[in-house]
């Protein structure tokens, strides 16, 4: 019995190697029997963007004749330029946000570069961060209320990209008032006025370029440098985005309301819409109703 079992184990395994080597998976691939393919992989051809001679930011000059800053700008710049389908995505972005973030600067007097802060801060996305902060300007819940910002359970206006702007200015002119230059403006932006005055007294230094602070902030205000000398003109850093491939901006009208308008997806559809677009554009109201209580102004965004 043993000698039959023996002998059909035998038969059954020539059997499958005699298999094996008629399939062309499992041929000998030994390093001298096996013929590698011709590889038609041409590296990579990496250059380095070039690091202006001078350069400003918020109108005021970065001090690019000392060595440390020019390498700060210099690694903002690799990094930025290098993340390629992130940086296509803000180009893309900015064809729809742009206009209206450079109009409400311009009726709030701040600086046109401070929109690139914006765009440090949540690639033009409502985002919410670690700690968080929400919204474009990512905003904190206890400090967006200072800043004309309404939080309650059904509105959060920290996601109105056009609300959050105004507040966004607030905060910058009295950064500015505060400091006496946008640069510490916008590094306390990122560190809070308490934070950069502290290190400004500590250190007894009154430029942002001569203080040492959290490496964040550090690399905040280089990385806002960076991000206007790529997207200010965006073809110079190598992104070719024609007119067609960025978005722009929704035809929509525009309703104020000052009532409750209650279930929101009853309302989108009395309003020749639906929930999905209602809520697309009008991201602050954060439940499916409104019921607004306390009767506060607000304008809701409907497609045109």
């Amino acid at each position: 019995m043993k000698k039959i079992i023996l002998l059909t184990w035998l038969a059954c395994y020539t059997l499958l190697m005699q298999a094996q080597n008629q399939n062309p998976r499992y041929k000998n691939t030994d390093a001298d029997n096996y013929e590698k393919p011709i590889s038609n992989h041409v590296p990579i051809n990496v250059t380095v963007p070039e690091v202006p001679k001078s350069y400003t930011l918020f109108g005021e000059k970065i001090p690019l004749e000392q060595w440390d800053i020019r390498e700060r700008f210099d690694r903002e710049l690799l990094v930025n330029t290098y993340m390629q389908g992130t940086t296509c995505y803000i180009i893309k972005l900015m064809g729809r946000y742009m206009p209206m973030i450079e109009e409400r600067l311009k009726a709030n007097n701040v600086p046109d570069d401070f929109k690139y802060l914006c765009v440090a801060e949540s690639a033009l996305q409502n985002q919410i961060s670690k700690a968080g902060a929400v919204g474009f300007w990512q905003f904190m819940k206890g400090t967006a209320p200072s800043f004309g910002l309404h939080i309650d359970d059904e509105v959060d206006e920290r996601y109105n990209p056009e609300k959050a702007t105004d507040a966004a200015c607030a905060y910058l002119k009295q950064a500015y008032n505060k400091f006496g230059n946008w640069t510490a403006a916008a590094a306390s932006y990122n560190c809070g006025m308490g934070g950069y005055n502290g290190a400004m007294t500590a250190q007894g230094e009154n430029s942002f370029y001569n203080l040492l602070l959290p490496e964040e902030t550090m690399r905040y205000i280089f990385r806002i440098a960076a991000l206007k000398y790529i997207l200010s003109n965006p073809t110079r850093s190598g992104f070719n985005l024609d007119y067609d491939d960025v978005y722009h901006s929704v035809n929509v009208k525009r309703v104020t309301i000052t009532y409750g308008i209650g279930d929101l997806i009853q309302y989108a559809k009395n309003k020749g819409t639906n929930y999905k677009m209602l809520k697309l554009l009008n991201p602050w109201m954060r439940e499916k109703y409104l019921n607004n209580s306390k009767g506060r102004t607000y304008t809701v965004l409907l497609p045109q």
